[in-house]
């Protein structure tokens, strides 16, 4: 059940006079239909969508006829059972077992899994996956469903995941070093403090000992026995369950289930899938952490509740959730408002009730990041916001904003929901099974918020953070850098702010009334001069007499969505080198000011209850906007992009706000080894570019120059006569051109017609080599780049993606399942014609540092074989294959048309020939991957490797 309620909320309810009275008499009589007649005590209906059942074996089973995307379905096996049920010689063995289920099974011998599942188009990772978690372990499979054989192997496969891994000796060992690189990939900051503060979150719990990726020591030496154990003593029929959702008969499912799951026989003497508890503590728990690798300083504030979670599963406790849902929204949107102020005492900030590590303990949790020498601000703002909260409540317009929010949102939700896909439905299934979770369905929801928003009052809400807040089980967590210079904030420092907050007079919040609309004056309305129809794309584009070209597509993807973009070309390209250097990186702060005199913080509370979203942007070669909302909202989305054009702010306060919240974010990023190498790589190929600005520091933001970068703002959005426009969705067109004709076509335009610079700088190519020591963990990474000039070639660029697709199938071969070397490796492929013919082709892996050699050398080897002899034709029908569903997947989305009628026009590209991309995939030969193999990838190559400091 998604309840939409951490990000939504309601409304005031003021006192009724005598007509008011009927109209809630009349809701109310409305309610009961709703939900029945003893209203608090209703169960919470199920989903008639969906379908439930259980086996005699008892394994339980969802199942649902959904038809987006077409000819596709999603199974889900869920395992009740994770890491909190090893016993101690087991610890990483519930997630290990999870691996072994990709590595042999009764139908499915070693590598045919994957294997199989490839040639049919779904990919290892991208599509097919798993995880394990404390408690459960899911198994993902999507599956084509056009074709009865291959529904029928993916429930084969799921079935042999349920009670069918063979679970070898010799695959066992093969496995142990794909998970001790998985166990390595993991290591770093966040893990060790982790590991030192879980305790005092998981207070006398088990769940501070059952981390899923378990111990190098297990990891390395466990008996075979004893993974065999863990698979035989939780993988059974009454801890799982088998979801379906897709475009398939719901009568074919169920019967695919039956016959395959049936037959698993009922576990005899089960052993007892236990629960298990945190223990309640009477003092306040405080962890302070540090690590000299740590990116960013973080304040967590939990209030755990004394109690176990209890599942909504009536009326009533369904209506009490929307309450608490109502006040999360509410203390973050002052947490918001605070992050918008000229200081900010965090980067991020927020607050809900919701669940811990364990199943059992859920907490009301405050958690901010922040700069690394405002840890105890931000604790002390966190600790205040909950105090003015508890004492004071909250006011009739915060409410009132909520409830319009919650309204757009459900309504949005309740126009889509035939057109949902099924990977969004089935998780809701996943938590019914494993927590209990109410799955009533977007209808009943909707109809249910309808029905009762106008019964809560605002003192109920008023009272939810007064059942939170306690000073007994509370634990607080502070993690963040150590280096030289900075003081490490002391625990007597954390008790003194937790004194000084209780003795603070704290004052109510004040909520400043703002405008009720966007703007009120207007230039004349522009009109159309020209209109043009592509009828094999059903797509339309219209001039404004002042230049302005917009292009739209009505779609039926979605019920209730438009997307849009817009762009000119220029950037900031047109910008001298002394320009652009000097302006740096102020120019992601423009936007933050608001428009037309509304800060940002007024912007949004003027538009509670609509669904809009656009943002400007300057780019190296050009400028624009994007954005998205509801047919019913779009002319407020043309409002603010006419006002984006004409009265951006100018506000240094707005603007050293996002300076200061930008150098709390970044001002210890390099410290992380990752974040390290990745920028000593992009100097290393770009450094010699004159106009180069590196990562940003707090130096650089600061040296930035706001008032030029709002100059050139000016500059590059003064006339409209260049912009290009684009609209894909649920578009009514007559409304679209009225609304073009006048929010655009007022615009000034001056047929200026710019262009773009290409600066003569090209990255580096050839041979190089460059080697990175940062970080204390023993891992290392391999980066092999080939990059250079190229003249683009559709055919050619198509055969350079599909090369990095197989060359990434036969590095996990080699590297992952041959040397057990690799958690992951990977290749990609692209050639551009943007804004200069290049091409770019990299292989990349982490590892130990004691392979790096070894592996470097084996991934070159794989690709030379396609160099000499081609990649095999198996291979190129598998990725054909993936290529072809993600293509007949795309074309029914609005983002892919949104993105592909832009791209279009921006890299002056045929707009048709999208109608014959099936046919140059099935087109595409073993023979075209080499060749460019052989063109492009002969000529040196740029080595990077990150190793850590000897």
């Amino acid at each position: 059940m998604k309840k939409y309620i951490y990000l939504l909320g309601l409304v005031v309810i003021m006192s009724l006079g005598s007509s008011e009275k009927a109209t809630a008499q009349s809701k109310k009589s409305d309610q009961k239909e709703i939900l029945g007649t003893n209203e608090d005590s209703a169960k919470i209906p199920v989903d008639p969508n969906v379908k439930m059942g259980k086996l005699s074996n008892g394994l339980t089973y969802y199942i649902r006829n959904n038809g987006k995307p077409e000819n596709k379905v999603e199974l889900r096996l869920v395992v009740n059972a994770g890491s909190i049920l090893e016993d101690e010689d087991q610890l990483g063995l519930a997630h290990f077992m999870e691996h072994m289920n990709f590595n042999g099974t009764k139908n499915f011998k070693k590598n045919e899994l994957v294997d199989y599942l490839q040639s049919i188009g779904v990919k290892f990772g991208a599509h097919l996956n798993a995880y394990t978690s404390f408690d459960e372990t899911v198994y993902i499979l999507p599956i084509p469903s056009d074709d009865p054989e291959k529904l029928e192997k993916g429930f084969q496969i799921i079935e042999d995941w349920a009670h069918n891994a063979l679970l070898t000796d010799e695959e066992i060992d093969n496995e142990r070093g794909v998970v001790l690189e998985e166990y390595r990939l993991g290591k770093g900051a966040s893990e060790r403090m982790l590991q030192r503060y879980l305790p005092k979150i998981m207070y006398g719990s088990k769940y501070a000992k059952r981390l899923p990726i378990g111990t190098k020591e297990v990891l390395e030496n466990f008996e075979y026995e004893s993974l065999r154990r863990y698979y035989k003593d939780w993988y059974r029929p009454d801890l799982m369950a088998v979801i379906a959702v897709g475009d398939v008969d719901v009568a074919i499912l169920e019967e695919k289930i039956k016959s395959h799951f049936g037959k698993i026989p009922a576990a005899t003497n089960p052993k007892p899938r236990n629960t298990f508890d945190v223990e309640n503590h009477e003092e306040t728990l405080i962890a302070i952490e540090t690590d000299k690798e740590a990116s960013f300083a973080q304040v967590q504030v939990l209030f755990k509740d004394l109690g176990k979670p209890k599942k909504d599963a009536t009326v009533k406790e369904y209506r009490t959730s929307v309450i608490k849902g109502l006040f999360t929204q509410m203390i973050n949107n002052r947490l918001d408002e605070l992050k918008e102020s000229e200081n900010p005492p965090f980067v991020y900030g927020y607050s809900f009730h919701g669940g811990t590590w364990a199943r059992t303990k859920e907490a009301y949790q405050s958690f901010a990041m922040t700069a690394p020498d405002k840890q105890l601000e931000a604790l002390a703002v966190l600790l205040e916001e909950n105090e003015r909260a508890k004492k004071f409540g909250f006011g009739s317009g915060e409410f009132e904003r909520a409830k319009k929010n919650i309204t757009a949102r459900l309504e949005k939700a309740f126009k889509d929901k035939d057109k949902t896909e099924s990977n969004r439905i089935v998780g809701e299934y996943v938590r019914n099974f494993l927590e209990g979770e109410a799955m009533p369905g977007i209808e009943w929801e909707y109809n249910f918020y309808k029905s009762v928003l106008p019964t809560i009052q605002l003192s109920e809400i008023n009272n939810v953070i007064t059942n939170y807040l306690r000073d007994t089980n509370r634990v607080i967590v502070l993690t963040g850098p150590e280096k030289e210079g900075m003081t490490k904030v002391t625990e007597a420092q954390v008790k003194q702010t937790l004194e000084d907050v209780k003795n603070k007079k704290i004052t109510p919040y004040e909520d400043k009334a703002v405008a009720t609309s966007l703007l009120t004056n207007l230039p004349p309305k522009g009109s159309v001069t020209n209109i043009s129809k592509n009828e094999k794309l059903d797509v339309t584009t219209i001039k404004l007499t002042n230049g302005a070209t917009i292009t739209y597509k009505k779609t039926d993807f979605k019920n209730d969505e438009i997307l849009f973009e817009a762009f000119s070309y220029g950037g900031s390209s047109l910008y001298s080198d002394e320009e652009y250097k000097t302006i740096g990186f102020a120019g992601g702060g423009l936007a933050e000011a608001g428009v037309n005199g509304f800060s940002k913080v007024d912007l949004g509370k003027m538009m509670s209850g609509k669904i809009v979203r656009v943002r400007p942007y300057i780019g190296t070669y050009s400028e624009g906007l994007s954005g998205a909302t509801t047919p019913k909202d779009l002319e407020e989305l043309f409002q603010m992009t006419h006002l984006y054009f004409t009265k951006l702010n100018k506000d240094e306060k707005a603007y050293m706000s996002y300076v200061n919240k930008q150098k709390g974010f970044l001002t210890n990023m390099l410290a992380n080894p990752q974040f390290y190498f990745q920028n000593e790589m992009g100097k290393f190929t770009n450094g010699k570019n004159p106009r180069y600005l590196g990562f940003p520091t707090g130096e650089s933001m600061d040296a930035s120059d706001y008032s030029l970068a709002y100059e050139k703002y000016q500059e590059r959005f003064a006339d409209i006569s260049d912009f290009n426009f684009y609209f894909v969705g649920n578009v009514d067109e007559k409304v679209l051109v009225d609304y073009a004709e006048k929010y655009l076509g007022s615009l000034e335009g001056k047929n200026s017609n710019e262009k773009y610079n290409v600066s003569s700088f090209r990255p580096l190519t050839g041979s190089h080599s460059k080697i990175v020591e940062k970080g204390q963990d023993p891992k290392s990474a391999v980066r092999i780049m080939f990059q250079g000039e190229a003249e683009y070639n559709r055919e050619e660029a198509k055969a350079m993606k599909a090369l990095g697709e197989i060359l990434s199938i036969k590095l996990i071969e080699k590297l992952r399942e041959e040397e057990g070397g690799v958690y992951g490796a990977g290749a990609r492929g692209s050639i551009r014609s943007f804004p200069y013919g290049w091409y770019n082709f990299s292989i990349s892996f982490p590892c130990g540092p004691e392979n790096v050699d070894k592996l470097k050398t084996a991934a070159l080897a794989e690709l030379q074989k396609i160099i000499d002899n081609g990649p095999s034709e198996k291979d190129v029908s598998k990725i054909k294959e993936a290529q072809l569903l993600e293509y007949k997947e795309s074309i029914k989305k609005n983002r892919f048309w949104l993105g592909y009628l832009k791209n279009s026009d921006y890299m002056n590209r045929d707009v048709n020939r999208v109608l014959d991309d099936e046919k140059v995939v099935n087109e595409l030969t073993a023979s075209d991957i080499q060749n460019v193999a052989k063109k492009y990838l002969t000529k040196g190559y740029i080595l990077g490797i990150h190793n850590p400091e000897k």
